[in-house]
């Protein structure tokens, strides 16, 4: 018995544009997937890191720091909706009207049940691929937050903090993160 051969529909950035404003979308590999809005403790912890981050950058002027939902549209194929990013005032150019046009230098996700899978598998990959400097995974659940560094194409686990911890971080020099309080609900 032969097997027919079912070949996925895949989607691009012109499928994206035509989604409900009113519900939350990522295109992932040619993927549309859409994630259910965040719990109130990941947004209590990623309004906390948004805070401390948004705190050093603008007194540094090294940067802007978006948040979700904006889009960060890295090729035709992969669209994402980092929960923070930050870009360095020597690549605001990929800043445009409607979207970040190329990959952030630094993007946090905030694991959830509905996108722990992409944040760590498909995701991680593909920011490592088109060139995110440093990747933050915050884990609620853990109350830990790992920071991957970009070597080649390829993320290596920079360092792991916990809640007792002050996150430091590679990239943004002279930053400080007293996790108990990003933690503290």
């Amino acid at each position: 018995m032969i097997t027919p051969v079912v070949q996925k529909h895949r989607f691009t950035y012109d499928d994206y544009l035509k989604t409900p404003d009113d519900k939350r979308y990522e295109l992932i590999e040619g993927e549309l997937i859409m994630t259910p809005s965040p719990v109130t403790y990941h947004q209590w912890i990623s309004k906390n890191i948004l805070y401390e981050l948004e705190s050093v950058i603008r007194v540094k002027k090294t940067g802007k720091v978006f948040y979700a939902p904006c889009d960060v549209h890295l090729d035709n194929e992969n669209v994402f909706q980092p929960d923070i990013m930050f870009i360095s005032k020597e690549r605001l150019s990929i800043i445009g009207e409607k979207n970040v046009q190329g990959a952030p230098d630094l993007v946090v996700e905030i694991l959830s049940e509905a996108t722990a899978y992409n944040d760590l598998i498909k995701k991680k990959k593909l920011y490592a691929k088109f060139g995110v400097r440093e990747y933050w995974i915050v884990d609620p659940g853990e109350k830990s937050v790992e920071i991957y560094s970009l070597e080649g194409k390829e993320f290596n686990l920079s360092s792991r903090f916990s809640i007792n911890d002050n996150l430091e971080s590679p990239l943004l020099t002279g930053l400080k993160i007293e996790l108990s309080s990003v933690f503290s609900y």
